[in-house]
Formats: C-alpha cells, sequence, structure tokens
C-alpha cells in the first residue's frame, strides 16, 4: 500500500481533483486481503466545519489506471456515494 501514497485522485468524466492516497483510508476484504475501495474524506468548508463528516466512498472496481502520480478513477458524479464511514 505504500506505493499509493501521494497520489492524486482524478476522475476522468470531468478532470476533478477527488483526494490524495494518505489523507484517505482504504477498504480491505477481510478474507481475502484485497481492496475493495477508496475512502476519501469529504473537503469541507467553515459551515461544514460542525456538521457531521461525510466521506466518498469510491469502488476499487473504479479504478482504471494506477500511474507514478495519479490513480484515475471512472465515477458517475451524479450519483457519488457520500456516507458515514465507519472502519
Amino acid at each position: 500500500m505504500a506505493e499509493l501514497a501521494g497520489k492524486e485522485i482524478i476522475n476522468i468524466c470531468n478532470g476533478a481533483r477527488l483526494g490524495v492516497v494518505g489523507e484517505s483510508d482504504l477498504a480491505i476484504d477481510e478474507d481475502s486481503g484485497q481492496v475493495r475501495s477508496i475512502i476519501i474524506p469529504r473537503r469541507g468548508n467553515l459551515i461544514s466545519f460542525w456538521a457531521e463528516k461525510q466521506n466518498m466512498i469510491i469502488p476499487w472496481d473504479s479504478v482504471k489506471k494506477i500511474g507514478h502520480e495519479v490513480i484515475i478513477v471512472d465515477l458517475d458524479q451524479t450519483n457519488l456515494n457520500f456516507h458515514r464511514y465507519s472502519l
């Protein structure tokens, strides 16, 4: 997993910068040891500072390419998965 640290996550659909691995978590399947998803903390503003924290869940099958500096994902921005996630 160390080879993913510091890579920026980019959505190929619209070029949006979603976050950086290292500021995010990985959900790992306990039985197989495979990565299930990348969990990115949602960037907040002053108003949402006191609100309950939400995270974006990127399914691992949405990862299309892992490069030297970025991870390219294919996400439909109209149906993003934001919710609380407890590890």
